[in-house]
């Protein structure tokens, strides 16, 4: 099983860069539930860098916490790319970060479609002043296995992201 000690080296990094950068970092987690958030706290010194993180795990929670509009909820569904940028632009908006790292998807094991399968995946990350960056991803396993592969990505990303601006 993975532990917070396998995720500590990317973390660190990105955390790192957001420190040289004078950047704070927030994070908009759905189908991760606060992985990310806990992550990153979990490394010392990350207070000087991490602003806050919603978990907005229901529609309600995206539009009332981040701003996502309803609209975009009702043409795209939770589970798309253009709510996930939406997420992420959000806790720039609501927040005092400069950089936020989204995520949502289906973990499983149930709740997927034939177009929107178990394991799908939408990540976004925007930083202030750039365009907001986002992947699509299908991973396999089960939920925890998903959660997981999720957070490591959205690290990768927001670590790409930063070191490209």
């Amino acid at each position: 099983m993975t532990s917070f000690k396998d995720y500590f080296e990317t973390v660190s990094m990105l955390l790192k860069e957001c420190k040289n950068r004078h950047v704070k970092i927030s994070t908009v987690e759905s189908c991760t539930g606060g992985l990310i958030s806990a992550l990153l706290t979990s490394i010392p010194g990350s207070s000087s860098v991490v602003e806050r993180g919603f978990v907005t795990y229901s529609n309600d929670a995206k539009i009332d916490m981040v701003g996502v509009p309803l609209a975009l909820i009702e043409q795209y569904g939770a589970v798309s790319r253009q709510v996930c940028c939406a997420m992420a632009e959000g806790a720039i908006k609501n927040s005092l970060a400069d950089f936020a790292l989204a995520v949502t998807g289906i973990a499983g094991p149930d709740g997927g479609t034939l177009s929107k399968p178990v394991g799908l995946v939408y990540i976004a990350c925007a930083y202030k002043g750039y365009m907001t960056q986002d992947t699509k991803c299908l991973f396999k396993g089960d939920r925890e296995s998903v959660r997981i592969k999720t957070a490591e990505k959205a690290f990768e990303l927001g670590l790409t992201v930063i070191r490209k601006n």
